[in-house]
């Protein structure tokens, strides 16, 4: 009978060759994704560098009802747009690393026993907290199921991320009076909301009906 690899004894070189196999694996992923958007304040320039994040914003928008603007205040707070960001370790000693402070993970940080629990209800198995499609779709889910457990509206950015970084028990039993952090980047977020939403204003149109099909009844705007 054969050995798997998990059985058999690697020498060092082999050790050392399947742990660069895997870095490069993984930095090969993270390549793929796009990068963060240069100018982060101005969410025309943020879609005019990824017209199709507006898609994705906009699909989510359409499903659960929360605005494009709020969507991407959320993911500028929690990730400020990179793919594969994560928390970072702790370090014993200064130098020794840890573990990491939570499971959260990607543009949404969404942490590992709700990102299950969005698969099994809304998404799929194939979903990925490193792909934007999936993480506006998360934030739209999540803000929904807020809004029905807490009564918070899906026009109250500020609220909303409270019981976003707190959950809906948390945040009616108002553990965020004691975390100023949370408070200000809740307040934070809301600017950012409303800032984005005036910009959106003017430029959406772009974003909208910009494929050559999408004419007269073929446009989704």
């Amino acid at each position: 009978m054969s050995r798997g690899i998990g059985n058999h004894r690697l020498g060092r070189t082999g050790r050392l060759l399947l742990a660069a196999g895997l870095g490069l694996l993984v930095s090969g992923c993270a390549m793929l994704a796009p990068s963060p958007p240069q100018d982060q304040s101005n969410v025309c320039e943020i879609f005019r560098e990824q017209p199709k994040w507006y898609d994705h914003a906009r699909a989510s928008e359409q499903a659960w009802g929360t605005p494009i603007a709020t969507q991407l205040a959320f993911i500028q707070q929690e990730s400020s747009f990179r793919s594969h960001v994560r928390p970072p370790r702790k370090r014993y000693l200064g130098f020794i690393p840890g573990p990491r402070p939570s499971s959260a993970r990607g543009y949404a940080q969404a942490q590992d026993p709700v990102w299950g629990e969005y698969r099994d209800e809304a998404g799929s198995t194939l979903a990925r907290r490193t792909h934007m499609k999936h993480a506006t779709d998360f934030i739209g889910w999540y803000n929904a199921r807020t809004r029905r457990q807490t009564g918070i509206s899906l026009h109250n950015p500020e609220h909303l991320y409270l019981a976003y970084h707190e959950g809906a028990g948390g945040y009616q039993r108002g553990s965020y009076r004691g975390k100023p952090a949370v408070q200000r980047a809740a307040s934070q977020v809301a600017a950012r909301a409303s800032r984005y939403q005036s910009q959106l204003a003017s430029c959406e149109a772009e974003f909208r009906c910009r494929r050559f099909y999408q004419v007269g009844p073929f446009c989704r705007g």
